[in-house]
């Protein structure tokens, strides 16, 4: 009996060795792992700290109420900025890493007023919060006068559809008449501090200005209409004098070029363009003080232009908003916008077919 309890004592001792042997490694391995998982956190936290996630592009707002527009990207391995502020160039501009995720760069400076020969410094510093843009655009005046600081948010946009629309598949509406030939019931200006120059002559929709050159704004008011579309076909028709300008915005956002044939503009600035964008294909415009007819085609951020009966834009893709757009998210409604702060022009026949979802 005595010889069994022995056994037995020495059995259970030995099953408490192992155990505890057993529990050590457990409690070693759970704290490597767990050691891992931490190290693992902090590196996804010190990627998330980097520029990638300003990748793409962004609707922005500035607390100047000007419109605006950011694309982040890398070209080749460099971080590279485009962004424009209503006119002007849209870059591509140097990027510079900041620490916590943000980066720098600097706009082209522009002039403090016409004439004058103090130029503004444009910095713009951008970062994220909550997968939201959040920046500050810093005008700096060369004169040593103060320092404006502009606050500034962004709103991510998907990224543009890999393949154009299949047009033969778009189905429209019926076509909605948006200038009655009578009055401007419809249509109003965009800006409230500007000489209204539009008029009703004749069944014609009339801008009358007295400028003559080819200067980005006016002191004439720009005409929008009240509505607001999505997609759609437009057919407007425009009278444009020589050596004078004017444009139509799709959605108060991308540009179809109003000049003659033989204007001073050319290729992506002629007529038959959306400006600055993309050239027309071929010389499809007539001269000055002549009736031309613009078919235009928006589907899915892409764009057909007829002008004159000849395709010279087939569904292209449109990047950004083109210079003087009043709006810059492509996923929103807009107006259609006629240019009145550049020079005289007439219209008729302004129609509008949207698509059916």
């Amino acid at each position: 009996m005595t010889l069994i309890k022995t056994r037995r004592g020495r059995d259970f001792r030995m099953a408490l060795i192992c155990f505890a042997n057993v529990l050590f490694a457990i409690l070693v391995l759970s704290s490597s792992t767990f050691a891992d998982s931490t190290q693992s956190a902090e590196s996804e936290n010190k990627a998330s700290a980097t520029p990638s996630g300003l990748l793409g592009f962004w609707t922005l707002e500035l607390n100047s109420g000007e419109p605006a527009w950011m694309h982040i990207s890398k070209v080749n391995g460099q971080w590279e900025a485009r962004m424009r502020v209503y006119i002007g160039p849209d870059g591509p501009y140097k990027v510079t890493e900041l620490d916590g995720g943000r980066i720098r760069f600097s706009l082209k400076p522009k002039r403090k007023m016409k004439g004058s020969r103090v130029f503004i410094q444009r910095d713009v510093e951008v970062g994220i919060v909550n997968d939201k843009l959040v920046g500050v655009l810093i005008h700096t005046p060369n004169d040593g006068s103060q320092v404006e600081r502009i606050g500034l948010t962004g709103n991510r946009v998907s990224p543009m559809p890999t393949s154009p629309p299949n047009l033969s598949k778009v189905r429209f509406g019926l076509p909605i008449l948006l200038f009655n030939g009578e009055n401007l019931k419809g249509w109003r200006t965009h800006e409230t501090n500007k000489i209204n120059g539009w008029c009703v002559k004749d069944g014609m929709l009339v801008n009358e200005t007295p400028k003559t050159d080819f200067s980005a704004t006016g002191a004439y008011a720009n005409l929008r209409t009240e509505a607001e579309f999505e997609d759609f076909w437009l057919h407007a028709e425009f009278l444009i004098e020589k050596d004078r300008n004017s444009g139509i915005y799709l959605r108060g956002m991308y540009e179809a070029q109003v000049v003659d044939r033989d204007s001073r503009m050319q290729g992506l600035q002629g007529v038959g363009a959306i400006f600055g964008k993309i050239a027309p294909s071929s010389r499809a415009g007539k001269p000055g003080g002549e009736w031309q007819t613009y078919d235009l085609t928006l589907v899915d951020r892409h764009i057909t232009v007829v002008l004159n009966g000849v395709k010279v834009i087939d569904n292209k893709p449109v990047n950004s908003p083109t210079a003087g757009a009043i709006l810059t998210d492509p996923s929103a409604p807009g107006p259609i916008y006629l240019q009145g702060d550049h020079t005289a022009v007439r219209y008729r026949n302004i129609y509008l077919a949207p698509v059916k979802k």
